[in-house]
């Protein structure tokens, strides 16, 4: 069995993975995931309640301040006010210590007391891992605390825990900023849905919802369960599934989504989908699994911390025997070891890089972009090719009457529009569907009307016999219209090209990405469809397995980084074997969803280039992070082995990088690719 609760209170992503290999220890526990940046433990135990109360209990004595919420409802700690409590207090009684001229009793008191107020977590943390044999940044600062102090650096002591636990308070606070920010969007989840039963209106749970079922939306309502309007009119705000601000109105028999506020009108809506499948449900699964693929340089820089902050350890030992062996100055040396410890605490590198990557698919999901793991967000960076599946992917999939064809003195188009419309009026299919919405006459009830698939709607009007369908196979968008067996009409129709399409592939172009249109459709449909929009090379008349195959050529050459966008089923194959595979989030297929890397909240291709250059500009962030702080601690650490720098200065280049590296990393969260010329590379 798996569970997943929260878990507040962890102050850094390695105190997280520190307590995640530890409750892997445990034996009756089979694997556990702690998702530092949404404050979640998922675990698998044959027995759940014996597993949760061993996890509390370890995380008790590994982590004191953090608490496991195994009842939903339990009001959270928070921990922030209690940190700067208690670092005003220790402020206090460090001045007081520090500048005010006290008996040694009493200096030794407030020092004490000020050190314990503003470093408590840090010592505690040090002390019990280091039981567990686990070393990280805490140790490090418990060190160098310990050592200024005996080294009667009194003020330098103070100021290195000061500058930590503020540093930890600020971490704290952007990274709750990036938290509140995903939680926005997981608030999505409706509470209940209206259901309309022999006129009364009952709340249940949007799971008990069965398709067909009619159910009723007010205004202020998030609407729970995809459906069919059919009843009222109202304006939607849909930014929470589109990333678009301009309200959205919607009219009877119109598709509506899930997650979708109703802002004013009343409406009732028949259910097309369980709620399982519906598109609030889709994005929420996306969004909560995201997190747990990572990319190739967060997954390297969670592995190496550990070993990182050992090395470091072993490091200053061996400067403080060269230093002493050199200058038989055992304080000095000592002095020159503790900057060193300082200087090279990793924190910079353990959160500004998990919180960059969370960032910009925190960005992603706000403009209706869903990335499933920062490993794909890393990949879509490197993108030069992408192929894009035809039908319901560059077209809308719905078909447009384009022209009327009469072959009969006796019938104008009309008449041909009007007599096609009777037989297709009982029929499902989408091209019959499209005829009959094409028709301005109201239309007769007519009787002995049969459907044959493959070929059309046979039946009978004023005495004649009628066939709606397609005889001549070689065009498949041109539907027959026969009387008596003779042919008197053709209905021409179009699959049209959606807008975003042009914008989207547009923009591709001046990014100079390589575009392929591969379909199953006939060349000339195929061809006039790239033509029309730019796409560079087209392949028709494809199946499935060849789609597979030209896919799986392409990506032989080492100069092509493969996307691939499709909606279908028959996609899903494409989908998985592309480096990044892109699906519609609408009108895509269950399969397709579930094969592909990326989700496109409401099936506007425009939002592919949006997501490159959020991808794009969320690793540059990550470099700039990791480059910034390895700079920043070189330098400081020649400048320490020197002696320019001091412990103080040490402190604050530490704790500095560490702020701005933070800062830079939310800048990937308030990115605006819209705002951004697109036409640059």
């Amino acid at each position: 069995m798996k569970k997943t609760v929260k878990i507040e209170g962890l102050d850094c992503p390695n105190c997280a993975r520190t307590l995640q290999n530890e409750i892997n220890k445990i034996d009756c526990v089979n694997k556990a995931e702690i998702n530092f940046l949404k404050s979640k433990l998922s675990f698998e135990s044959e027995d759940i309640e014996k597993a949760t109360k061993e996890i509390v209990d370890l995380t008790k004595k590994i982590e004191p301040n953090a608490i496991i919420l195994i009842d939903k409802n339990k009001e959270r700690k928070n921990g922030l006010i209690l940190d700067l409590i208690f670092l005003i207090i220790g402020t206090i009684f460090g001045l007081i210590a520090l500048l005010v001229n006290l008996p040694t009793f009493a200096f030794w008191m407030f020092f004490v007391a000020s050190a314990l107020f503003l470093g408590y977590k840090t010592y505690i943390k040090a002390i019990l891992l280091l039981f567990k044999g686990v070393i990280n940044e805490n140790l490090l600062i418990t060190i160098s605390i310990i050592g200024a102090t005996a080294l009667k650096e009194h003020m330098e002591a103070l100021m290195v825990v000061f500058l930590y636990t503020l540093g930890k308070i600020f971490e704290k606070m952007a990274v709750d900023k990036s938290r509140k920010s995903i939680e926005n969007l997981t608030n999505l989840q409706p509470e209940y849905a209206v259901i309309l039963n022999n006129g009364e209106e009952t709340k249940v749970s949007p799971n008990d919802v069965e398709i067909g079922s009619i159910i009723v939306v007010k205004p202020g309502e998030r609407v729970p369960i995809d459906g069919i309007v059919i009843e009222g009119n109202a304006t939607l705000n849909v930014q929470s599934l589109t990333g678009e601000s301009m309200p959205l109105s919607i009219v009877e028999d119109e598709k509506i989504l899930s997650g979708a506020i109703v802002l004013d009108g009343v409406l009732r809506i028949r259910t097309t989908e369980e709620y399982k499948n519906s598109t609030v449900s889709k994005i929420m699964n996306l969004i909560e699994n995201a997190q747990d693929k990572k990319s190739k340089t967060e997954t390297f820089i969670s592995r190496i911390t550990h070993w990182y902050t050992l090395g470091i350890i072993v490091i200053a030992i061996i400067t403080l025997g060269i230093g002493w062996a050199i200058s038989r100055n055992f304080e000095a040396s000592i002095y020159r070891a503790l900057k060193l410890l300082v200087i090279s605490c990793p924190c910079a590198f353990a959160i500004s890089v998990p919180l960059s990557y969370f960032s910009g698919l925190g960005n992603a999901s706000k403009n209706g972009i869903l990335i499933k793991g920062s490993n794909y967000l890393d990949a879509l960076s490197k993108i030069n090719t992408i192929a894009f599946d035809k039908t319901g992917t560059l077209t809308t999939g719905e078909f447009q009457v384009e022209k009327v064809e009469s072959l009969s003195e006796n019938y104008s188009e009309k008449d041909i529009i009007y007599l096609a419309s009777l037989g297709e009026q009982y029929s499902l299919h989408p091209l019959a569907k499209s005829i009959v919405k094409a028709n301005t006459k109201e239309l007769e009830q007519i009787k002995n009307v049969k459907e044959v698939a493959g070929e059309g709607v046979y039946f009978k009007y004023n005495e004649s016999d009628y066939f709606v369908g397609r005889k001549n196979k070689k065009n498949n968008l041109a539907v027959e219209i026969y009387e008596d067996n003779v042919l008197i009409g053709k209905i021409y129709l179009n699959d049209t090209i959606k807008s975003s399409a042009f914008k989207a592939c547009q923009h591709l172009k001046k990014m100079g990405v390589k575009m392929l249109l591969i379909s199953g459709d006939n060349k000339s449909k195929v061809e006039a469809v790239g033509k029309e929009i730019g796409i560079d090379e087209c392949y028709f008349e494809l199946l499935p397995q060849d789609k597979f195959n030209l896919l799986q050529k392409c990506k032989k050459s080492k100069k092509n980084f493969l996307a691939y966008v499709g909606d279908g089923i028959n996609d899903a194959p494409s989908l998985m074997i592309a480096d990044v595979g892109i699906s519609m989030g609408i009108n895509g297929s269950p399969a397709s969803i579930e094969a592909s890397d990326v989700v496109l909240g409401d099936d506007n291709i425009e939002k592919i280039p949006h997501a490159i250059k959020i991808s794009k500009f969320t690793k540059k962030i990550v470099w700039e992070n990791i480059i910034l702080s390895a700079v920043v601690k070189v330098a400081f650490l020649v400048l320490s082995l020197v002696d320019v720098a001091s412990m103080m200065l040490a402190v604050f280049a530490d704790v500095g990088v560490t702020l701005v590296a933070v800062l830079n990393s939310l800048r990937a969260l308030y990115y605006n690719p819209k705002k951004i010329n697109l036409y640059k590379k």
